[in-house]
């Protein structure tokens, strides 16, 4: 998860200039909160198990510049307790018909699917509203975002509730971002770091011989993979129905619900399995356009680079270029790229770029 670099831009419009405020406020306050790590790690005081996860910290980043490939930014060396369960509180909105999410656009960065905010009440009441105007609302609390390398991003308290293996992959996640983003191209810069997350932290574990541990992770992965499976095949289901009955709008509404309620019972079956523990959180919510927009932002795209890593025989440098070629491409190719089984031509031009 990203927010915009380079805050104090110039601002224009009353909402606009409310939400860069509220913006560099709350950066300013992570800033003002953070210790360099260094230092917490050669205090007697510093609590133990924070001594332990820091330290793990700073070896996954030296993994991550070493082995994967990623920047060597000001980024991960720094801590700050925000004293709150979420760096920021994320506005995720999509029309009832459509599965297409509204974008809001900034200086920098382009256009994303999400509004942030650093009090979850600020992005409360933008929900309402939307919901009002009639789109299907999430607010998604964010453990944590990248600035893009604008800032030295540190380590937060939000980070260190997770096991050390999500620790792990969250700093190749967002160190990622650092490596490649494209403006305009949510699912693909998403898409991008959570392929290198997943791969980086097969790789982090294995050379650390924590086999037991990527057993469990991999355990967990296959289960959260099946509700990702649903979650991208209602959202197919659900756009041919906005499409088909566009005109009717009693049927689409009738059709969408009845989508919507066996995506839940599909769940429900998944999470009762023995080993469903990780996706019951997900039974009985209510589930709308914007937690499969959610869902498609993260995951859509991740099948073909894990494709493309197979195809630069598991080769980090190859697999940077490779993804920084279809970058490169139009936003048709990149769509294209990114779609089911790939697009065989889209690979061949990014070969040749």
């Amino acid at each position: 998860m990203l927010l915009l670099g380079g805050l104090a831009l110039v601002l224009s419009g009353c909402a606009t200039v409310g939400w860069y405020g509220q913006a560099v406020g709350g950066q300013l306050d992570m800033m003002q909160r953070r210790e360099n790590i260094a230092d917490l790690l050669a205090d007697p005081n510093t609590d133990a198990e924070l001594r332990r996860q820091l330290a793990l910290v700073l070896e996954a980043r030296a993994f991550a510049i070493d082995t994967l490939g990623l920047p060597d930014s000001r980024s991960f060396l720094r801590y700050a307790d925000l004293e709150r369960d979420a760096a920021v509180w994320n506005v995720i909105a999509v029309p009832r018909d459509t599965i297409s999410a509204r974008t809001w656009c900034y200086p920098i960065v382009g256009c994303v699917a999400f509004r942030g905010y650093f009090k979850r009440e600020r992005a409360q009441a933008l929900a309402d509203e939307l919901a009002e105007a009639g789109y299907d609302v999430v607010v998604w609390p964010a453990v944590a975002y990248s600035t893009l390398g604008w800032f030295a991003d540190p380590v937060l308290n939000t980070m260190l509730r997770w096991d050390d293996a999500s620790l792990a992959g969250f700093i190749f996640h967002e160190l990622a971002h650092e490596k490649l983003y494209i403006r305009d191209d949510t699912t693909f810069n998403e898409s991008y770091a959570t392929a290198v997350e997943r791969a980086g932290l097969r790789h982090w574990l294995r050379e650390r011989d924590e086999l037991d541990q990527l057993e469990r992770w991999q355990a967990d992965r296959a289960v959260r993979q099946d509700l990702t499976a649903l979650m991208l095949d209602a959202r197919e289901q659900l756009r041919e129905i906005y499409q088909r009955l566009a005109d009717d709008a009693e049927a689409r509404e009738q059709a969408r619900t009845e989508a919507f309620g066996a995506l839940q019972t599909a769940i429900a079956d998944r999470a009762a399995a023995p080993d469903g523990a990780a996706i019951r959180g997900w039974v009985g919510r209510d589930i709308n356009n914007a937690h499969l927009v959610l869902f498609a932002s993260y995951e859509a795209g991740v099948a073909a680079f894990k494709q493309l890593w197979a195809d630069c025989d598991e080769d980090w440098g190859c697999f940077h270029q490779r993804a920084a070629d279809l970058g490169r491409l139009d936003a048709a190719e990149r769509a294209a790229f990114l779609r089911p089984g790939g697009d065989e031509s889209t690979q061949e031009n990014a070969r040749k770029d």
